[in-house]
């Protein structure tokens, strides 16, 4: 019978469309056994060596470490670097990186103490005894990252493939030329490469896993199989020789190769079942499992026509670059350079001070005569080789186009981010293009777009989240007030109801009366009622009069306390309060309709509380009228100053009132005007020519002294003070005429009429003066009369004060004052006599 099943080999192989066969180069250093470098004296240890951010630091400088100690924790996809060898931490600082840009980044530098003393250890013998967990918690603590180039994390990737993986390809590929790091690896430590395979079985529980190693690697192959022979239990591991062709060590390539499937793109090889570790990485995972040693070493291609004992090393991370190409006879010429990687997807080191790190698999140092540097890139051509060499099948000439042209959404649409940079394109290209150099460009920006509008989508959802936080409290406050309003509302309708209640019962009170035949009504509750709102009234009422009295009593208290400042000046103010009192109250009933603003101002200021409420005002603005005192007419300056120096503190209310009006009356009457006082007082009792022309003098002499002591005299302030502010100016104008109406009739009544108290004093007037010289002195006197009333009403300054007087005087009251102002001036001149000698010396 026929069977079918027989056709098919266990150990077939499939191809993938394009690929390249460039110069292997393997030869030189696969010869070789490995060395173990040499110790270095310093080591730099950068904190980044892996996909992904780097772990906090967790030493200081001057601190001694251990080899494989921890130097950063890592967190998550975070890996920890290790101390490679035992000593002292010297510096921690920005250190030349191992990448294309050379840029600093921050680094541990070590100094060896020559011990390599190694941490405590506590290895795993039965690892099959731990979870899953503790394997990959120790994987992740011993820092280990793809070896292959990649440098993912070992233990994100393992944890991520869990039970989906089913079949598991160990990487032993190794196509780049010049590279043959995992080749001798393979040769020399087979072994733990099938231990590194049955703890990843341990971890995985895949159905089978598949080491792909191509066929120009006889010896290797040859040590595997021995190896595995040597574990006859072992089924689930198989040994796959794939022909050689560049890129036969990719990823999605050897995928494709070992089990026909191809990855999808934009997804990764989990999505099929299949996960893929490099053969470097295997061999790391065992040492960190059963013999708890961290990624502190790994194997270095250093190879190249510009070495002259290339081979592979064994050298601790962080060992300076140019220290280990010196162990292979390397010689710094002046146009050297040193590739990191493969000549097709390794990139030229820009400072050799640059320290190894976990993926760094090869150093290459090519010749003048290995590198073809001449060629330089020219137009495309469109011949179509790059599309034939591409292993992922993508249109690398379209791709060049896009990137060159900044035409992103098309570059993506075109499977950009499928390109595996393997090179193969820029290798076949005739026109010496480096499109890889382009296609690394095109994603590093388009990466950068990504992530700003990624910044930019995170800013706007920011934004959103706070507005719909901002309309929820809004319409959570509206809500508040809401339900605020609702209380009150019923707070008001109980107010309300309570109200209605309260009429209800009172007006039920006079309605629901019975009567009886025989019998008087029953009142009582009427009667109640009545009694209680009575006591309502009398408590509103009482409560409004002891508030009445406690601002009387506080008015009061501030009349007190101000007046305690000045003894004599509120004796003075009340004084002056008191007569105002009454001279307004008698003038009320004569003045006439005009004067009613000024009347109801006066009148209100008779009630005595008001009135000593007035006098503490009084003296607060006497102090802002001490400025507007030198501003008084040059006539008014000298009598002011002439009473003032009369007056008597104790009577200084009656004496500055009676000043007042028999100054204004002097002036207005023409007959005892305080200019003509001094002249008239002279004649009246100096017939003799001489004598009048000297009385004329002195007077003079007089009113300029007058004159100049009522610019600094502050005694009389505070009652011109009290008496100028205390007019407002709408009353004051209305004051002003009427007081130049009065005096106008003053004036008149003051040369027809003689009071009883004027006549002995007009007697003796007229039998001391000349016929000839009184009508002299009467003609002076009316024309002065004139002068003074014209500037009665152009004086601006002067009017307050002569309306506050005028409104004060009393016809009967200024004749008296006239007399007495003539008797003064007698004295006045007897004085002046006396004062001879004093004249004589001015």
């Amino acid at each position: 019978m026929f069977n079918l099943f027989s056709l098919f080999k266990k150990d077939k192989i499939w191809d993938f469309k394009g690929g390249i066969h460039p110069p292997e180069m393997k030869l030189q250093s696969s010869r070789t056994p490995m060395r173990i470098a040499q110790l270095p004296d310093e080591v730099i240890i950068p904190i980044h060596q892996h996909l992904g951010v780097p772990g906090q630091l967790c030493v200081s400088v001057g601190e001694h470490v251990l080899k494989g100690q921890p130097l950063t924790k890592g967190v998550g996809r975070t890996l920890p670097v290790h101390a490679s060898i035992s000593g002292t931490v010297t510096a921690i600082e920005p250190f030349p990186s191992a990448h294309p840009s050379g840029l600093p980044e921050i680094a541990v530098r070590i100094q060896s103490d020559g011990k390599d003393e190694w941490r405590e250890k506590s290895p795993i013998i039965n690892y099959q005894l731990e979870s899953r967990e503790t394997l990959l918690s120790r994987i992740h603590e011993a820092g280990i990252a793809g070896l292959g180039g990649a440098g993912f994390p070992t233990a994100s990737k393992l944890k991520g493939g869990g039970d989906l993986v089913k079949t598991l390809i160990i990487n032993a590929a190794e196509c780049e030329p010049y590279i043959t790091a995992d080749d001798r690896l393979m040769q020399e430590h087979a072994d733990e490469v099938i231990a590194g395979c049955q703890v990843l079985i341990h971890l995985l529980s895949p159905d089978e896993v598949l080491i792909g190693i191509e066929d120009n690697k006889p010896e290797a192959i040859e040590a595997l199989k021995q190896a595995l022979n040597a574990m006859p239990d072992e089924k689930r591991i198989f040994i796959r020789v794939i022909p050689t062709k560049y890129p036969s060590g990719g990823a999605k390539q050897l995928t494709k190769i070992l089990t026909g499937k191809e990855v999808p793109s934009g997804g990764r090889s989990s999505d099929i079942g299949v996960l893929m570790q490099n053969v470097g990485t295997v061999v790391a995972i065992k040492r960190a499992i059963i013999d708890d040693e961290p990624l502190i070493e790994r194997v270095v291609t250093v190879t190249g026509n510009g070495a002259k004992t290339p081979g592979n090393f064994w050298a601790r991370l962080g060992t300076p670059i140019y220290s280990l190409l010196k162990q292979a006879g390397f010689v710094a010429g002046s146009e050297q350079m040193v590739i990191m990687g493969g000549p097709l997807m390794g990139f030229t080191l820009p400072d050799l001070n640059a320290p190894v790190v976990k993926i760094t698999n090869c150093l290459l140092i090519p010749s003048v005569e290995e590198m073809d540097t001449d060629n330089l890139e020219e137009a495309c051509i469109r011949c179509g080789h790059c599309v034939d060499a591409c292993p992922s099948g993508l249109l690398p000439q379209q791709l060049y186009w896009f990137s060159k042209g900044k035409e992103h959404e098309k570059a993506q649409q075109h499977n950009l981010f499928d390109c595996i940079e393997c090179g193969a394109c820029a290798f076949v290209c005739p026109s010496n293009i480096p499109l890889v150099q382009y296609y690394r460009q095109e994603k590093a920006e388009i990466r950068e777009i990504d992530a700003e509008a990624k910044r930019a989508a995170e800013a706007k959802a920011r934004f959103e989240a706070k507005k719909i936080r901002m309309e929820r409290e809004k319409l959570e406050r509206e809500a508040r007030h809401q339900r605020a309003a609702v209380k009150l509302d019923d707070e008001e309708h109980s107010e309300v109801q309570s109200a209605l209640s309260r009429v209800k019962a009172k007006q039920s009170i006079g309605k629901i009366i019975s009567v009886k035949a025989g019998e008087e009504p029953d009142n009582a509750a009427a009667i109640a009622a009545r009694k209680k709102r009575k006591e309502e009234v009398r408590a509103k009422q009482a409560a409004k009069l002891a508030q009445q009295k406690a601002l009387e009593t506080s008015s009061e208290n501030t009349v007190s306390e101000s007046e305690d400042a000045d003894p004599r000046k509120a004796a003075v103010a009340a004084a002056l309060a008191r007569v105002k009192a009454k001279k307004a109250q008698q003038a009320a009933e004569a003045i006439s309709t005009v004067e009613t603003p000024v009347q109801s101002t006066e009148t209100e200021e008779v009630d005595p509380r008001k009135a000593a409420v007035a006098a503490a005002l009084a003296r607060v603005k006497a102090k802002k009228a001490q400025q507007a005192a030198e501003a008084i007419s040059t006539v008014e300056a000298p009598v002011q100053s002439a009473e003032t120096e009369e007056v008597d503190p104790r009577k200084a209310a009656v004496a500055a009132a009676l000043a007042r009006v028999k100054a204004k009356k002097a002036q207005q009457a023409s007959q005892s005007s305080t200019v003509e006082a001094p002249v008239q007082s002279a004649e009246t009792e100096e017939v003799d020519p001489r004598k009048a022309a000297v009385a004329a003098a002195l007077a003079r002499v007089k009113a300029k002294k007058a004159q100049q002591a009522s610019q600094s005299s502050t005694v009389e302030t505070p009652v011109q003070s009290t008496e100028t502010e205390e007019v407002d100016p709408r009353k004051a104008a209305v004051a002003a005429a009427i007081a130049r109406v009065k005096a106008k009739k003053e004036a008149q009544q003051a040369q027809t009429e003689t009071t009883i108290d004027e006549a002995p004093a007009q007697n003796a007037e007229v039998e001391e003066v000349d016929p000839r010289k009184a009508a002299v002195a009467a003609a002076l006197a009316r024309v002065k009369a004139k002068k003074a009333q014209q500037a009665s009403q152009s004086s601006t300054v002067e009017a307050p004060v002569q309306r506050a007087e005028t409104e004060e005087v009393d016809p009967r009251k200024a004749a008296v004052a006239a007399a007495i102002a003539r008797v003064k001036a007698k004295k006045e001149a007897e004085q002046r006599r006396a004062n001879k000698e004093e004249v004589t010396l001015d």
